[in-house]
């Protein structure tokens, strides 16, 4: 989900993915989050996961050493350097509910 400066969701998605680990959802949740930001012409972006490992890994602190994960990394590279500034939060779970909620969602419909 993308909102905006006062708090506004201006944006959601709920996509399936099909088979994946739980760290390809995280890196594909922030390339869709990205992405948005990028198409609504954001150029400031806090992006907020509740994925402590895909947050280390934007970051810098960790290392993706998954092959599986080196595209999803490679690509946000490439999107950070176009917003001005780009900043990765940590959250815990439940300040994270509305996307843990989308999340749910598309698996449920996955169900199908």
């Amino acid at each position: 989900m993308v909102r905006d400066p006062a708090g506004t969701t201006v944006h959601t998605i709920a996509r399936r993915i099909g088979r994946a680990t739980n760290n390809e959802a995280e890196w594909r949740a922030a390339l869709a989050g990205l992405e948005a930001a990028l198409a609504l012409g954001a150029r400031a972006v806090e992006l907020r996961m509740d994925s402590e490992l895909v947050v280390r890994q934007i970051s810098g602190r960790y290392r993706v050493r998954n092959p599986r994960l080196l595209p999803f990394y490679h690509r946000v590279l490439g999107l950070r350097d176009r917003f001005q500034r780009l900043t990765v939060r940590h959250v815990p779970r439940e300040q994270n509910r509305e996307a843990d909620a989308l999340a749910n969602r598309a698996l449920d419909h996955a169900l199908d």
